[in-house]
């Protein structure tokens, strides 16, 4: 598709893992090669809209209040939804070309099992199908408008992120897995695109050796400078 002038990135923001916003953001500024506007989907700034408690399978807290991405476009254009424990290793723009107005959301369908029973946080890994298949989402709002505020504020997670809110499964469009590379249930790749540190970030100890943890601690530490320099705490 024609590029829009600016492109819409909604990254989810949660409290336990700000400083994974803050570097997911630096990885796109840094490769975009047109301008971006970002926009947190943050609790705290969406009284009104977003009201449901959180649930105790709930391992970050934007788990279902991505699905207000088409709302907060206003239903129009296509907008992109990234969990935050990502890097980007490509161009933003590259992804976007990939847009095809066939499909109301585009994502990469992942076919498989976590090896996990327990991931970053002591949070539970749940196991269902179509799993991971919302954490990089490319959305063509005007065909996304059944996610009402009133519907992702009731609807069941399984609704949710099985995309039951899609009259059809054939409305699903395919991005290549190179855009939401599992790390630690994929192997290594060059060719990533978006690494996902889904089993646990690299700024978590134990998760600190993972595969493209020196990419993301660069990407840290260029995010933190100030006149060429490192800042320190």
């Amino acid at each position: 598709m024609q590029l829009p002038p600016v492109l819409d990135v909604f990254i989810g923001f949660d409290r336990q893992e700000v400083v994974a916003y803050h570097v997911l953001c630096q990885s796109i500024l840094e490769r975009a090669s047109v301008p971006v506007r970002f926009t947190p989907i943050n609790l705290a700034s969406l009284g009104g809209v977003f009201d449901r408690e959180m649930l105790s399978q709930q391992s970050t807290e934007f788990s279902f209040s991505r699905f207000l991405t088409p709302y907060l476009s206003s239903y129009a254009g296509w907008s992109l939804f990234m969990d935050c424990d990502m890097l980007l290793r490509g161009d933003i723009a590259e992804l976007f070309a990939l847009a095809d107005e066939r499909y109301a959301v585009m994502v990469c369908q992942h076919d498989y099992v976590p090896r996990d029973e327990v991931k970053f946080l002591n949070h539970v890994q749940t196991k269902y199908a179509k799993k991971n298949w919302s954490s990089v989402m490319l959305l063509n709002n005007a065909r996304c408008r059944a996610l009402t505020p009133q519907y992702v504020n009731t609807a069941s997670g399984l609704q949710l992120h099985q995309f039951h809110w899609l009259e059809e499964p054939g409305e699903i469009g395919a991005l290549p897995l190179e855009w939401n590379w599992l790390v630690g249930e994929y192997p290594y790749s060059s060719d990533a695109r978006v690494v996902h540190f889904t089993r646990g970030g690299p700024y978590f100890p134990e998760y600190a050796d993972c595969d493209y943890g020196d990419e993301w601690r660069a990407a840290r530490d260029r995010s933190i400078t100030a006149d060429g320099r490192l800042v320190k705490a």
